[in-house]
């Protein structure tokens, strides 16, 4: 297993980076604010619309680092990469899969019944840890009854309508996850683009973190993040990173997301309504998302299928390289991972 690097994230708006020699230069006004050796890190994620040098972007295509852009709010704007390293025969059999409408719909149903199982288990874990709760009760039944249904759809279209359900069912009771502020933070409902209450823009912003993440972890293992099997294919969309993640949305980000508001780390005031861009985090509320993400994945835990002790971190590329093991026909069958 490979050694986990830093993300460097960039948060200030008005940043610009550049290169010196072998560094990465983070500079406000002109003024220098921060660098780092690029052999310490593995992407960088710029909040803002300054840009990089090219020959910061040189140096970081020369040492395998991506370099994303999303705006101040969080939303993706862009992803610079260097030449595609990977087996091309592998990214062959990728494309054949994908044009294989029973292999890809094997693959989606995996993925979205990996996710259902694992809102099943959040909030197994909620009664286990906080006793009875008779809606959040009434809703893991019906979960286990949409993921037997998303093992059995026969096309991606019904797949995608029972992901929705299951969907409607986890969150329609994840306001009872929330112990502490609740009348800070209330939550009717999934939506997004824009968010519309703090617990939907800190969800959208911490799955486009672990998006990205995803996505270069894809490209490490020599597969092409951007054709998927459940996600329709766009320009610009990183199907096959979306795909991925769907599995790891609940143990990655909706349990960071009900730690920081039941730790009281985020408060309300840490939000503002912003016209059509919805709700939206304060600067230094993103910077406290951003270093509960990072410690986060420096936590360890043993993977169910590898069996070895690994930084929480890794799991994007503990599945992606499973993922193309069993694309490669290394193993019989893709191991979705799944929360003990």
């Amino acid at each position: 297993m490979r050694k986990l690097l830093n993300v460097l994230y960039v948060t200030t708006p008005e940043s610009y980076l550049s290169k010196d020699g072998l560094n990465v230069v983070v500079s406000v006004n002109q003024e220098e604010r921060f660098r780092i050796p690029i052999v310490n890190i593995e992407g960088i994620v710029t909040f803002g619309y300054m840009g990089a040098s090219p020959g910061l972007m040189r140096l970081c295509a020369d040492n395998g680092v991506s370099l994303s852009f999303l705006s101040p709010n969080g939303r993706f704007i862009g992803r610079f990469q260097g030449p595609v390293h990977g087996n091309v025969l592998l990214r062959k059999t990728q494309y054949q899969t994908a044009d294989n409408e029973d292999c890809a719909l094997h693959f989606a149903r995996l993925f979205v019944a990996g996710k259902i199982q694992n809102y099943k288990a959040i909030l197994q874990r909620f009664i286990r840890d906080n006793g009875a709760n008779s809606e959040v009760e009434a809703a893991i039944p019906l979960l286990d009854s949409s993921k037997h249904r998303a093992l059995n759809t026969n096309n991606v279209s019904s797949l995608i309508g029972v992901e929705g359900d299951a969907a409607n069912t986890y969150f329609g009771v994840f306001p009872n996850l929330i112990l502490h502020q609740k009348e800070g933070f209330p939550f009717q409902g999934r939506n997004k683009r824009p968010p519309k209450d703090a617990v939907n823009a800190l969800l959208s912003f911490v799955y486009t973190l672990l998006a990205n993440e995803t996505a270069a972890a894809l490209e490490t293992v020599g597969l092409d993040p951007y054709v998927g099997f459940l996600h329709s294919l766009r320009p610009g969309r990183t199907s096959l990173a979306l795909d991925l993640m769907e599995e790891m949305r609940a143990y990655l980000g909706d349990r960071l997301v009900l730690s920081l508001i039941n730790r009281k780390q985020v408060a309300p005031n840490d939000f503002v309504r912003q016209g059509e861009s919805g709700v939206v985090m304060t600067e230094n509320c993103r910077k406290t998302v951003l270093t509960a993400w990072q410690n986060r994945k420096k936590e360890t835990f043993v993977h169910p299928y590898l069996e070895e002790k690994i930084p929480i971190g890794l799991l994007p590329y503990a599945q992606a390289l499973l993922l193309a093991r069993t694309i490669r026909g290394d193993i019989d069958d893709y191991p979705v991972f799944l929360i003990r």
